[in-house]
């Protein structure tokens, strides 16, 4: 059987050129860590700043076939072809806004989650920016472009690079090469120029820290990634301390810790459902989401804390006090962060609580472990002033 093909991204020579280690990740050649390790990558992005080639994500612009040139209606058209397919408030996003929404089944489970923005300008109104997770721009795609067949167009973005840049001096380093990105708050975007070339920058990340992320046309990939990673106060970090810095953050990863059987209510990601759209029914999965919230789910997630012994990696049964079976762990390994094993997974609600104490089962022993408040570090996201 011949070895899989991997897809390369615009910064791939780059990666190698660095002496990263490279996987196989979502189908592409993906650099997994660098010369100094996870651990420090870790560290570094929480204390500085992290690069991190996100490139494999799934950027794309959903616009529609005839614009009135009326701004409003034309936003509230395009989130019109949307909103059928998610469970968020679309049509009430401001211009320049970003929001964290789920792309809902039927039955109210969890297909992907991804972001959505309103461009700033008026002259693109009628057009929203996504960027859905790479291992499921197979199903993603196809589904958005079905609904919005005749109505609107998508086009994908992903041969583009995608860069992160995520950290508490990120703001500082990217206000060094582009000054009016730094100015950006949390979940808001905006198109900059850059040497002649466009870039669309958001103020998000996956990493629970104040950074940005970066949509770079691939002629200009190589150079931004140079300018950012020549400077003292950056690193580039590979998937491996991605995946920490997450998980340390709370944030789940689709596959993992949501998947289509996951309710957003099970999932601890109420935050995403639109009140009003729920309460008119107007979502798919709708009647499962609502009796959740009002007689709650039969599990949910929360973070465990591993009191003694190895990480509890993703599978390890979860059991009570008394040893029953109660549930299993999702994600899960150590936090450079706190020095300690973490791990997300899903428990009946009675055991949910905080400080609750139960046990994780690795490689058939019995470890202790009790509930913890997520994230397990805090997120410091750049707030604007209001």
């Amino acid at each position: 059987m011949s070895a899989e093909v991997l897809l390369r991204t615009p910064l791939t020579d780059a990666h190698r050129r660095a002496g990263a280690r490279m996987v196989g990740f979502a189908g592409y050649d993906m650099p997994v860590q660098y010369a100094p390790g996870v651990l420090k990558e870790h560290l570094w992005t929480r204390a500085h700043a992290g690069l991190f080639d996100v490139s494999h994500m799934g950027p794309a612009f959903l616009t529609l076939e005839n614009r009135s040139g009326d701004p409003a209606a034309d936003h509230a058209a395009i989130s019109a072809v949307i909103e059928p397919l998610v469970c968020g408030d679309i049509a009430g996003l401001s211009p320049g806004q970003l929001r964290y929404t789920l792309l809902l089944n039927e039955d109210g489970g969890i297909i992907d989650d991804l972001m959505i923005g309103r461009p700033l300008w008026e002259s693109r109104q009628g057009m929203l920016y996504l960027v859905v997770n790479a291992a499921r721009k197979a199903v993603d795609f196809p589904l958005i472009a079905e609904a919005a067949a005749g109505r609107a167009r998508l086009d994908r973005a992903d041969d583009r690079a995608l860069i992160a840049l995520q950290g508490p001096e990120a703001a500082q380093v990217l206000g060094g090469i582009v000054r009016e990105a730094s100015a950006l708050g949390f979940m808001r975007h905006a198109r900059f120029e850059l040497d002649g070339s466009r870039l669309l920058v958001s103020r998000s990340g996956y990493t629970g820290e104040d950074g940005f992320e970066i949509l770079a046309l691939p002629e200009m990939a190589v150079n931004l990634w140079d300018r950012l990673a020549n400077d003292s106060r950056v690193e580039p970090v590979g998937l491996g301390a991605r995946d920490s810095l997450r998980l340390e953050a709370g944030l789940p990863l689709w596959g993992h810790d949501i998947d289509e059987t996951t309710s957003p209510v099970e999932a601890a990601l109420e935050f995403a459902v639109s009140k009003k759209r729920l309460k008119a029914g107007a979502m798919r999965g709708a009647t499962r989401i609502a009796r959740e919230r009002a007689e709650g789910p039969v599990r949910v997630r929360v973070g465990l804390k591993v009191l003694q012994g190895a990480p509890a990696r993703e599978g390890a049964p979860i059991a009570d006090g008394h040893g029953r079976e109660i549930g299993v762990v999702t994600s899960g390994g150590f936090s450079p962060s706190l020095g300690a094993p973490i791990a997300m997974g899903y428990v009946p609600p009675a055991l949910a609580a905080p400080g609750t104490p139960l046990q994780v089962l690795v490689r058939g022993r019995s470890q202790s472990a009790e509930v913890a408040s997520l994230p397990f570090t805090p997120h410091r996201y750049h707030r604007a002033a209001a």
